[in-house]
């Protein structure tokens, strides 16, 4: 049995395992990065790229199938092979970049094998080696949970890692879940030529907090997308070369219905299994994952801290980053831990209107405690020139303070407004101090500033009256 004895030792080479291992070596400790299965990351792999590259390519096909609204006639021929080589290729060649970097680390510094706790500061990796670690960063993600009716299905029951190994796309796809996931890959496989259906066990959309903003979603999305919402998936049988679904929509009526695969987009759980943590002394939530301070991401006042999606907190890259930082420098610095720096959340839904929210919103903060204000984008100058004027923007200031704290949002261009108002939150800008930003015009952000002016209005709570001008009429 070989012993390998080490400062830091880090579980799992993913995004945070990655920061985790270089924010140690940073703080001067020597530190093992330990990989028990592919490299390349979740997000490379098997997330954020391969799935923005499926949508990339649908949204082509919707703007072509869509043209004549302009006067523009298209004829659309979707090449599902070449579509998939694209995405595939794409794909390989940012897994290629991760693999390059860890390529650069000294083979010294990493080991390969299933790591397992044998003790708080021990751990076995394979069958023959030990690793003695002063300090331990647990960063081994998380995989797609399976619904136990969908597991009799064999290979016609697929999880979103699934598809982005196809060669071609299928001629029909049930997905089991309307969250993040299940929305952005339905909708882009419908926009692709796949016939699709997403169940939903709730009326909720991408986990969107707001009723009035949730409704707009389903009315958009809806309109194009066959959205089972409040279904109840009764029976899943494989059938030849398909699947027979039995499912009961809200209003209790029973349908049979066949698809070439079923989708399994109903969330992800921590990779905890077989990591022994029995072993470690720690104390465990409901979930079975450590308990954890956020800003320090230790694990109680233990040697071992955690990071990424295995802790079941933020499931974003960004966040999966900035937690081994934290982690890999608290290991390093032990027993001189700090808090790091946690940023704005915010999360995006790369859904077409897209979906976003920062900062805190109603569902985080007291009634008493904010005002809203907000903007339909129905008529909005810029919106309605690319013909997507479609959805609604919320922000949440503080009364009292008229600090900014918030927003969320079902509209155009929701990627590039959540960046400009998570900076905006996190400066502890107040909604004066934005109102005072420059707005160029015609452009969607316009809407920003006419949200913020309701807002401004509701929390003066004052008669007079605040400028109006109209954001699709020049000047100012």
């Amino acid at each position: 049995m070989k012993t390998v004895n080490v400062d830091v030792a880090v579980i799992g080479a993913g995004s945070a395992g990655l920061s985790a291992f270089r924010a140690a070596k940073a703080r001067g400790a020597s530190a093992l990065l330990i990989e028990g299965g592919a490299y390349g990351t979740t997000c490379a792999r098997v997330g954020c790229m391969p799935s923005k590259l499926l949508i990339s390519a649908a949204d082509v096909a919707h703007a072509a199938a869509t043209a004549d609204a302009f006067g523009v006639q298209a004829e659309v021929r979707i090449d599902g092979r070449a579509v998939m080589r694209r995405v595939k290729s794409e794909r390989d060649r940012f897994v290629g970049f991760v693999v390059d970097s860890i390529d650069g680390i000294a083979a010294d510094e990493r080991l390969r094998g299933r790591a397992r706790f044998l003790a708080a500061d021990t751990l076995q990796v394979g069958e023959d080696v030990q690793v003695k670690a002063a300090r331990v960063v647990i960063a081994t993600g998380s995989a797609p949970a399976v619904p136990d009716m969908l597991h009799g299905l064999g290979n016609r029951a697929l999880v979103s890692d699934d598809v982005f190994d196809w060669d071609d796309l299928p001629e029909s796809v049930a997905v089991v879940g309307a969250g993040v996931i299940g929305l952005e890959l339905g909708q882009a496989l419908h926009r692709l030529g796949v016939r699709v259906a997403v169940f939903g066990r709730s009326d909720r959309l991408a986990s969107i907090a707001d009723d009035e903003l949730n409704q707009a979603a389903i009315s958009c999305i809806g309109n194009e997308l066959d959205l089972r919402l409040g279904a109840t998936i009764v029976s899943a049988q494989p059938e030849n070369d398909q699947v027979t679904l039995h499912s009961r929509d809200a209003d209790g009526r029973e349908r049979t219905e066949h698809y070439r695969y079923v989708l399994a987009a109903t969330g992800r759980k921590p990779n905890l299994a077989g990591l022994g943590l029995e072993n470690t002394g720690l104390q465990l939530d409901d979930r079975g994952i450590p308990r954890f301070d956020p800003l320090t991401m230790q694990c109680s006042d233990s040697t071992i801290f955690i990071a990424g999606d295995v802790d079941g907190d933020r499931p974003l890259l960004h966040e999966a980053a900035d937690e081994g930082r934290i982690a890999g420098s608290n290991a390093a610095r032990y027993p001189h831990v700090a808090a790091g720096l946690r940023r704005i959340p915010m999360a995006i839904a790369f859904t077409d209107p897209q979906v976003m929210a920062i900062g805190q919103i109603a569902r985080t903060l007291k009634p008493k405690q904010y005002q809203t204000g907000h903007v339909s984008f129905a008529n909005q100058g810029r919106s309605r020139v690319m013909l997507q004027n479609r959805g609604m923007l919320k922000v949440y200031g503080e009364r009292g303070t008229h600090r900014f704290l918030g927003a969320e949002m079902v509209g155009p261009r929701a990627e590039h407004i959540a960046h400009l108002l998570a900076w905006a939150c996190q400066a502890q800008m107040t909604v004066d101090d934005m109102l005072a930003m420059p707005f160029y015009h015609p452009v969607v952000e316009e809407g920003v500033r006419t949200a913020l002016r309701d807002l401004k209005e509701n929390l003066v709570k004052q008669v007079y009256e605040i400028e109006h001008c109209s954001d699709c009429t020049p000047g100012i």
